[in-house]
């Protein structure tokens, strides 16, 4: 008999071969019944895992879930497309990462949104598809935020307006499953009140809560692999240099010697907040001024992997400290290593506490006396005795004393009988059981 996690796992799996299976009826055309009819004929491999269902709790059981996975199965075909190479994955990918770079992120939640976004297309990258797996940590690691920022930033932009969607919850050492969509904007409504026709103002986002201005409402250009390469170090965090500087340096380095005018729309930033973060970036030798145009410095993006260009700094202007060196003036440096340091700490608690679930342990009690605290275990009525266990893992015959050798301690503190028959699977040991059971009743 295995034990519960392997258990879960070999559900999971049957899970989705039996997910699996149904996308490719659904993409051939198939139907509900089509797919029932397979996945319960005996000599389908593929359908072990309805079959078992069906033999634990009933047919009609089975029948229901078959159905909800065909339905689930219906709804991804129908929203996704069938891509036929890794060469056209990285195409896919490509054109997103250019609609996700043209698209205006207004507002502090919206620039928040796109390190979030830009962080699970690196995810993407890696795994070579849309189709990806990632967890909260992995991603505020990577994006330079909390996980309260990254979840408030999924639920209020990205998933509402189709830029990504969570297909399953992660459990135990897995992470989530992410699936990046091409984003669908909806349409702005046009003010109803006659008076608000000639003003400079349109009514406030609801999502990103701002009031956005035609010059900020044009299409964006900006560089996001310079923000993805930037986003999680600790100059930029919110109490640092901050998202804002990152849509600017990431706007010069595509175009550089562009105005004031031009960053607002480009950047996706008021005026107000491009001045100051022009200001904030040339205070550190960052940007340079040229008449009415902007540019980064010749070494403004030292030490991340581009090539530098051997130039003069322009007169008057400081000297570029270095990343590290600008945490330190804005006092966030060591964030990202304390963030790592908690989701450490949260995934270890997180497993001890999957451990005792899997293993059935139940909390002991505590009480006082005489002024001491005393842990009292919780009975168990399938515990072994204490004179039972063996140092090796084994059981010891209470009679001889001697270890048997078809027992086993489990994990958990029950008794296990091992012996050449039972070479099978839970789902196997259970579709027996319920066979047996059935014979026996119609027998009776």
């Amino acid at each position: 008999m295995l034990l519960r996690a392997d258990r879960q796992g070999a559900a999971e799996h049957g899970h989705r071969i039996t997910a699996a299976i149904a996308c490719h009826v659904a993409r051939a055309g198939g139907t509900a019944d089509q797919l029932a009819q397979f996945l319960l004929h005996p000599e389908h491999e593929g359908g072990r895992h309805a079959r078992s269902i069906a033999l634990r709790s009933g047919e009609s059981r089975a029948l229901d879930y078959i159905r909800r996975v065909w339905d689930s199965a219906a709804a991804a075909v129908s929203t996704t497309r069938v891509l036929g190479s890794r060469h056209e994955a990285y195409e896919t990918l490509a054109m997103l990462r250019d609609r996700i770079e043209t698209t205006p992120w207004r507002g502090e939640r919206g620039r928040t949104a796109l390190r979030v976004l830009r962080a699970h297309l690196n995810f993407a990258e890696t795994a070579g598809g849309l189709l990806h797996h990632a967890s909260e940590r992995q991603t505020a690691e990577e994006a330079g935020i909390s996980r309260t920022t990254l979840r408030a930033v999924y639920q209020t932009v990205l998933k509402p307006r189709g830029w990504l969607r969570r297909l399953r919850v992660g459990h135990g050492r897995e992470g989530s499953t992410w699936y990046l969509d091409s984003g669908s904007t909806p349409s702005r409504v046009s003010p109803a009140s006659p008076s608000r026709v000639r003003t400079t103002q349109f009514p406030p986002d609801p999502v990103l809560e701002e009031w956005p201005t035609p010059e900020t409402a044009r299409s964006a250009d900006i560089d996001s692999t310079i923000i993805a390469r930037l986003m999680g170090h600790d100059a930029f965090t919110h109490q640092g240099l901050g998202s804002s500087a990152l849509m600017i340096i990431g706007a010069l380095h595509l175009h550089p010697g562009q105005s004031v005018v031009e960053l607002i729309g480009s950047a996706s930033l008021s005026r107000a907040t491009a001045y100051r973060a022009l200001r904030r970036l040339a205070l550190h030798g960052l940007v340079h001024q040229t008449g009415q145009t902007w540019a980064l410095t010749p070494r403004a993006l030292e030490g991340i992997g581009l090539p530098t260009h051997a130039s003069q700094s322009t007169p008057g202007e400081e000297p570029t400290l270095g990343w590290d060196a600008l945490a330190d003036s804005y006092g966030t440096a060591g964030t990202a290593a304390r963030r790592k340091t908690l989701h450490t700490t949260e995934r270890a608690a997180y497993r001890q506490a999957l451990e005792r679930l899997t293993q059935h342990r139940s909390k002991a009690a505590v009480i006082v006396r005489n002024g001491r605290t005393i842990l009292v275990p919780a009975p168990r009525a399938d515990e072994i005795p204490a004179p039972w266990h063996s140092p090796d893992g084994s059981v010891l015959d209470p009679a001889t004393g001697r270890p048997a050798a078809d027992w086993r301690v489990a994990t958990d503190g029950r008794l296990i009988l091992i012996t050449p028959a039972d070479q099978r699977t839970y789902d196997e040991l259970a579709a027996a059981h319920t066979e047996a059971l059935s014979e026996w009743e119609s027998a009776a």
